[in-house]
């Protein structure tokens, strides 16, 4: 054989070892990859275990329902200044769960007035008398509201009632997931499901501030529609509830019901003048006011509020 030929033979026979450590390398890298994509690729949607608790909180990233053991609500016997709309939001409420026609839930107004305490008791409180554990309550974030229709769509098929309930609700002028809300509320395909109903809370009647507004019309082509597509979002809840600023009487009512349910031992004159005291520093009168207040004097006295 010439010398070439054996040249070109020791070649092609020398070559082929050399390609199976880099195959094997190549191999090993596709691995890697392949292994970090699963890693960082969602999680497969599980199936709910709705019997874990009687609430939830929503979390959009993985679609899922995150139980929640405790609430923390207060009771509705310790909610005082509110009984017109107590009354309302309860009878509401016990229709939803009893399957009957009811409306979705707009609470706004003032400030630490038991907005949201409300729609906490009111779901305990129903579920315990009439749902029987078959009334669930979800807790959907301001920000994740875009989502709504995912959630609707996990819930839709569950064999229970469900609470949405979104706290302190409001829109900013470059918002638009408020478009979201209002297709589930009324107007979508679908609709909001049969087995679910919307309760917001809100320190705006409007869901968006009144300088908000004002600009809306001052810079918009057509202003009575830009703002117009705006608060028929409102319009879309069924029942608007108003809380106000409560008056002295029902402030100190507050207190008294609090140190009353949790026995913490200060009564008449002395507790009147540092419920008053407190609220002047603080600037206003309210149901929050009136909680912390009796936490100071519950600490101070070395009285648990369990």
């Amino acid at each position: 054989m010439p010398k070439s030929s054996k040249a070109k033979s020791k070649m092609k026979s020398g070559s082929k070892p050399a390609s199976a450590p880099q195959g094997k390398a190549d191999g090993e890298i596709l691995t890697r990859i392949a292994n970090a994509l699963e890693r960082l690729a969602p999680k497969a949607n599980t199936a709910t275990d709705f019997d874990a608790a009687d609430a939830f909180i929503w979390q959009p990233q993985g679609a899922r329902l995150a139980p929640v053991p405790r609430v923390n609500r207060v009771e509705m016997a310790l909610l005082k200044g509110i009984d017109r709309v107590r009354d309302t939001l309860m009878e509401n409420t016990e229709r939803f769960a009893k399957g009957l026609p009811a409306n979705n839930a707009l609470l706004w107004g003032a400030r630490g007035m038991g907005k949201s305490s409300l729609v906490k008791a009111s779901h305990a409180a129903v579920n315990a008398s009439i749902a029987r554990g078959n009334l669930k309550l979800v807790e959907i974030h301001r920000e994740d509201i875009e989502s709504l229709p995912d959630l609707m769509a996990l819930v839709r098929p569950a064999p229970y009632r469900f609470i949405v309930f979104c706290d302190d609700l409001s829109f900013d002028a470059e918002d638009t997931s408020y478009k979201s809300l209002k297709a589930v509320l009324e107007g979508g395909i679908e609709g909001r499901p049969e087995n679910v109903i919307l309760y917001a809370t809100s320190n705006r009647r409007h869901l968006m501030s009144r300088d908000m507004m004002e600009n809306e019309r001052s810079t918009a082509i057509n202003p009575g529609e830009t703002v117009e597509e705006k608060v028929s979002l409102s319009d879309r809840f069924g029942l608007w509830l108003g809380f106000h600023r409560c008056s002295q009487d029902e402030y100190l009512a507050m207190v008294d019901g609090y140190v009353t349910h949790f026995r913490v031992p200060m009564q008449g004159d002395a507790l009147r003048a540092e419920a008053l005291e407190w609220a002047t520093t603080r600037g206003s009168r309210s149901g929050r006011v009136a909680w912390q207040y009796v936490q100071d004097l519950a600490g101070r006295l070395g009285v648990k509020l369990a």
